[in-house]
Formats: C-alpha cells, sequence, structure tokens
C-alpha cells in the first residue's frame, strides 16, 4: 500500500470514528427502533383485526420511529449533524435504502398481508447490514442476519396466528443490540 493510500485510508478511519464517537454507535435509533417493535408486538398480541389491518397499523406505526429516536437521541445526548464530515450524509442514506423495498411491501400487504409482517422485518434486519462497516460494529451484521433468518424460519414454522412471534423476536434482537452498543460506548466513555 502506498503512502497516498495508507494517508486516504486513515483519514477514512478518522471520519467513521468521530461519527461513532458523535452518533454513539447509532444507540437512539436502535432504541427506538426495539421499542417499536414491541408496540408492534403489542399490536398483533392483542387486538383482533385482520392480518391486512394490523398489517396497515405496523406502517403507521413506524413514522413514530423518528420522534422517539430524536427524543432518544436528548438523553444519549448524540449528534445527527456532523458538520465538515463528508461521511455524515452516508449513514442517513443507508437508513433511506430500505424505503427502495417499499414495492416489496405493498405487493406483500395486499396480496399476502399475513405474511407482511415477516417481509416488514426482513426489510427493517437487512437494512442494519451496512452499519456494521459504517460504525465498525459487527453486531449490527449479526443483528440484520438473525431478524432476517430468523423471521423467515418463524414464517416458514408457525401457524398464520403465530405471526405475532416476529415483532417479538425482532423486538428481542432490536433491544439486545440495543443493550450491546450501549455497554461499548460506556465502556468506551463516550456516554457523555
Amino acid at each position: 500500500m502506498s503512502i497516498k493510500e495508507q494517508t486516504t485510508h486513515q483519514g477514512l478511519d478518522n471520519l467513521k470514528k468521530e461519527i461513532q464517537l458523535k452518533a454513539k454507535l447509532g444507540i437512539d435509533f436502535i432504541l427506538a427502533a426495539g421499542i417499536v417493535w414491541v408496540i408492534i408486538f403489542l399490536l398483533w398480541k392483542y387486538t383482533k383485526n385482520t392480518s391486512y389491518d394490523k398489517s396497515v397499523f405496523t406502517f403507521m406505526l413506524s413514522a413514530i420511529l423518528l420522534p422517539l429516536a430524536l427524543g432518544l437521541s436528548k438523553i444519549f445526548k448524540t449528534e445527527w449533524k456532523i458538520k465538515n464530515n463528508p461521511l455524515q450524509p452516508l449513514g442517513l442514506w443507508l437508513n433511506f435504502a430500505q424505503l427502495i423495498y417499499f414495492p416489496f411491501l405493498v405487493f406483500m400487504l395486499i396480496k399476502h398481508p399475513d405474511y407482511f409482517i415477516m417481509a416488514y422485518a426482513i426489510v427493517t434486519g437487512a437494512h442494519l447490514f451496512p452499519y456494521a462497516w459504517f460504525y465498525d460494529e459487527f453486531t449490527y451484521a449479526i443483528a440484520a442476519v438473525t431478524i432476517s433468518i430468523g423471521s423467515l424460519l418463524i414464517a416458514i414454522f408457525q401457524e398464520i396466528d403465530s405471526m405475532l412471534f416476529i415483532p417479538a423476536f425482532t423486538a428481542l434482537v432490536m433491544l439486545s443490540l440495543a443493550v450491546r452498543i450501549f455497554f461499548k460506548i460506556r465502556k468506551s466513555n463516550i456516554m457523555s
């Protein structure tokens, strides 16, 4: 590796480290997502609506993620905009990438509403994968694979009326990831 390549690589690592430090590895978004998935589980468990109706309400519930993450960012003192860091917009773009899967979710909602929650969980889980690189936190990759494959297996091996296990499972993985991140940032003394 040439000196120029080493310098570029070190510069990239420094930009990533700044984001990791100031965004605190995305703890606010992951915890918010875990809470939202708990609420989605409660919806699927305790309402007597059809799968279609529960799926529509699930879509609607996802709207509280951003305000909840914003509130949690005040508690954890995370920064969403990091000036003069050209990598900062990448975190947002990685999150927007899951919007490209929405036509698939709409198809599932219309044609197979019983399995919408599985598809929604898989999209949610899969979008976490690039954050393993972005935050240098391999647990994001583990969570992505676990949620995606776990949701598929639950859908394959459970009856339709047991789809509520998918949001419960997704919430559990998200909250476990949040706990892992919390202890990592606490150990690294980047909590304050």
